[in-house]
C-alpha cells in the first residue's frame, strides 16, 4: 500500500473512531444507532483490505469519510431529531426535520462518485452519457435496496422500527428518499465530474 494512501486511511480511521465514540456514547436509541452506523463499520475494514491493490482517489475517499460522519450524527440523535435539522426546519419554515432528506441526498451524492470510479477503473467504461446513466441507475438501486432493508426492519421490529425509518408521519417518505438519492447522484456528477476525471488521470499516470 502506498504510504500516502495509508496515511489517508489512518486519518479516516481516527476521525471515524472519535466520531463513533461521540455518537455512540449516549445515543437516543441504541438499536437504531447500530443500524445507522453499520455501513461505516462495514466500509472501513473493506477500505483497509482493498487498499493494497486498489487505492481510491482522494475525492472518493473524502466523500466516503463525510458520508460516515453523516450516518454517525443521524445515529446519535435519530434522523428525525438531529438538532441542526431542527434549526434548518425553523429557518426554512418546513413541516419536518429535513436531516433525513439530507441523508438520502448524500446516499446518492457519495455513491455516484465511488461507483463512477469503480466502473471506469475496474469496468473499463469510458466517461460519457452511458456511464452517467449507469451510475444513476446503480445509485437508485442502492437507494431501493436500503428502502427494502427499512421495510424488513419495520416488519421485524414493528413500532420499534419507527426511529430507524424516520418517516415523521409522511406516507410518501419512501418515494421522497429515492428521489433525494437520485437528485444527490445527479448533483455529484454535475459538480464533481471534472475534478474526479483529473484525479483519475493522476491515478492512471502513477500506475
Amino acid at each position: 500500500m502506498n504510504k500516502d494512501y495509508e496515511t489517508k486511511l489512518i486519518g479516516l480511521s481516527a476521525v471515524w473512531a472519535l466520531a463513533l465514540l461521540a455518537s455512540g456514547w449516549s445515543p437516543h436509541d441504541r438499536a437504531t444507532w447500530w443500524m445507522e452506523v453499520a455501513p461505516a463499520l462495514i466500509a472501513l475494514p473493506i477500505l483497509w483490505l482493498t487498499g493494497k491493490r486498489f487505492e481510491l482517489t482522494t475525492l472518493a475517499l473524502a466523500l466516503i469519510g463525510f458520508h460516515g460522519l453523516v450516518l454517525m450524527l443521524g445515529g446519535a440523535y435519530t434522523y428525525a431529531r438531529v438538532p441542526v435539522g431542527f434549526a434548518v426546519q425553523d429557518w426554512l419554515d418546513l413541516a419536518r426535520n429535513p436531516y433525513d432528506r439530507f441523508g438520502h441526498f448524500i446516499q446518492g451524492f457519495v455513491p455516484a462518485i465511488v461507483l463512477r470510479e469503480l466502473l471506469i477503473r475496474l469496468g473499463s467504461l469510458r466517461p460519457g452519457w452511458l456511464l452517467t446513466a449507469l451510475v444513476m441507475a446503480c445509485c437508485l438501486a442502492v437507494s431501493t435496496s436500503y428502502e427494502l432493508i427499512e421495510f424488513g426492519a419495520a416488519m421485524a421490529l414493528g413500532q420499534g422500527a419507527d426511529e430507524f425509518l424516520g418517516t415523521q408521519g409522511d406516507p410518501w417518505d419512501t418515494q421522497w428518499d429515492m428521489l433525494m438519492c437520485l437528485v444527490g447522484a445527479l448533483a455529484a456528477l454535475m459538480l464533481l465530474t471534472k475534478l474526479h476525471n483529473r484525479q483519475l488521470s493522476r491515478v492512471s499516470a502513477s500506475s
